[in-house]
């Protein structure tokens, strides 16, 4: 029996045991609430006592369980150590491997850093992400039995007047984060869920920061969604690994930790050093969301398997074509991480914005789920329900012609033509990212966002980066010079 054979046999005994665009409505800025309203649920006179970790010695091996969307890039960076010596201390690995099975456990060779934080541990990540576990619930039922503010709260938001719960599910479906998150963050600030009035101090900034950009539920949502995004996706990449606190000193995440718990460290980590580890601690964020939801830990269900494959994924445009990679790898939706999207464009449109005669087509077959301006997702799995299954995410497509909801496409089928709707763009292009049950994936790391064999490396600064194909690179850049064109084409064999 090979290595991976070992490997495979070992994850089926374990399932069955333990059972140039911008996406986004206005920017994120990297702050934090300013407002100094305390939260609704604080710590009490005694808070609960924040564990501790011993410190090792270098190399030590010591024991892991997987969590769920783990790599080996990633915890090689959170454990301070490298992939090779991970994968000496387990050799069952086999050397083609994506994600890790939940509940894998491993040796790692950790090289201590001091300044590590707290091990607590405040909600699941598959309960953090818009995947299968926020299916069953709805937004406006929950809100209409509580008897806080947020319960007949109305606001102006994108285009159309909404009550509180809409406005909730519209920031969670763009995303891609589970309205319970948005909701316990908003009771726990604001006391939207208990409180039957907005506290004064709150009136304009309800999550507290203080943006004159950013007034509003909504818009406070779209700032809270995007930070807690960034914290998220960048320790799911092992890219953020430590912050400065507010007092100065130096934090270094538990590299135990998982992916939901950082993105809310990373949330509060410039407040007030009490504030953050109110926040962050069993009596802060963690009861809150406790007291709304019951226990989520004996709920969770890990949202992404072990060895994760992509589909087969054609170019977004059609066979025999030239087009330009006007961007790499950039965040699906908002700034910042996670950098899931890539850019293209007609050569001869990619500097000018209006709708272009070309049509942009289908990677791979699916149902069309949604439509938004400028924007179109792709069910692959065609259930018909985006929080499940592989999702395929167009954006700047233009109204005119564009795919219908509820249309039934073929690889290669066209989708829409390439134009500046939706969000900012300084030309027609279109914008396409990959979703897995709910979880945006890096464009460019251990399952990278690869069609017709050409794989994407990130650059330096996001929108920079390259496509390579068997020695060949196409640059990614909005000049649309000849170093960006590729063409579409029946790939190499075996990619």
């Amino acid at each position: 029996m090979n290595k991976l054979t070992r490997f495979l046999t070992f994850t089926l005994a374990l399932g069955f045991a333990l059972a140039a665009c911008q996406p986004a409505p206005p920017a994120a800025a990297p702050a934090v609430p300013t407002a100094t309203l305390a939260p609704t649920l604080t710590a009490g006179p005694s808070p609960t006592p924040l564990p501790t970790r011993d410190a090792f010695l270098p190399a030590e091996e010591v024991p892991y369980i997987a969590q769920t969307g783990d790599t080996l890039p990633a915890l090689a960076r959170r454990f301070n150590t490298s992939v090779a010596e991970i994968r000496a201390a387990n050799p069952v690995i086999p050397e083609v491997v994506t994600t890790l099975p939940p509940g894998f456990p491993m040796n790692i060779p950790v090289y201590y850093r001091s300044f590590w934080g707290s091990p607590f541990k405040i909600m699941p990540d598959s309960f953090f992400i818009y995947g299968p576990l926020a299916i069953d619930f709805d937004t406006a039922a929950f809100v209409a039995e509580q008897p806080g503010w947020l319960n007949g709260y109305v606001e102006y938001a994108a285009g159309l007047n909404r009550s509180g719960a809409d406005i909730v599910d519209y920031v969670a479906i763009n995303f891609s984060i589970s309205p319970r998150v948005l909701l316990a963050l908003l009771e726990y600030e604001a006391g939207a869920l208990s409180n039957p009035a907005l506290p004064a101090a709150r009136a304009e900034f309800p999550l507290g920061y203080e943006s004159f950009q950013h007034r509003g539920l909504y818009l406070q949502l779209v700032w809270a969604a995007n930070r807690l995004n960034n914290g998220y996706y960048a320790w799911r990449t092992g890219d953020l690994l430590e912050f400065t606190l507010a007092d100065g000193s130096l934090e270094r995440p538990d590299p135990w930790l998982n992916a939901a718990t950082v993105a809310f460290q990373h949330f509060y980590h410039r407040a007030p050093l009490a504030r953050f580890r109110a926040a962050t601690g069993p009596d802060g964020l963690a009861a809150t969301l406790g007291t709304l939801y019951g226990d989520l830990w004996a709920q969770d269900v890990p949202h992404i398997s072990g060895s994760l494959e992509q589909p087969t994924f054609t170019l977004p445009f059609p066979l025999g074509e030239l087009w330009a990679h006007t961007g790499g790898p950039h965040a699906g939706w908002g700034t910042g991480a996670p950098l899931a999207a890539l850019d293209f464009a007609p050569p001869d449109d990619a500097e000018i914005c209006h709708t272009s005669a070309a049509w942009a087509t289908a990677v791979a077959a699916g149902l069309v789920v949604r439509t938004d301006t400028g924007l179109l997702v792709l069910d692959l799995d065609m259930d018909g329900d985006e929080r499940t299954g592989w999702v395929v995410f167009y954006l700047h497509l233009a109204a005119y012609e564009k795919a219908p909801l509820g249309a039934v496409l073929a690889q290669g089928d066209r989708v829409g033509h390439p134009s500046c709707e939706g969000g900012t763009s300084t030309g027609a292009h279109i914008h396409i990212a990959r979703k897995y049950n709910g979880e945006w994936l890096a464009a460019d790391f251990a399952l990278p966002f690869v069609m017709e064999g050409w794989l994407p490396l990130a650059g330096s600064q996001p929108y920079e980066g390259q496509l390579t194909r068997n020695g060949q690179t196409v640059r990614a850049c909005v000049c649309s010079d000849s170093s960006t064109w590729l063409r579409a084409e029946t790939p190499p064999e075996g990619q």
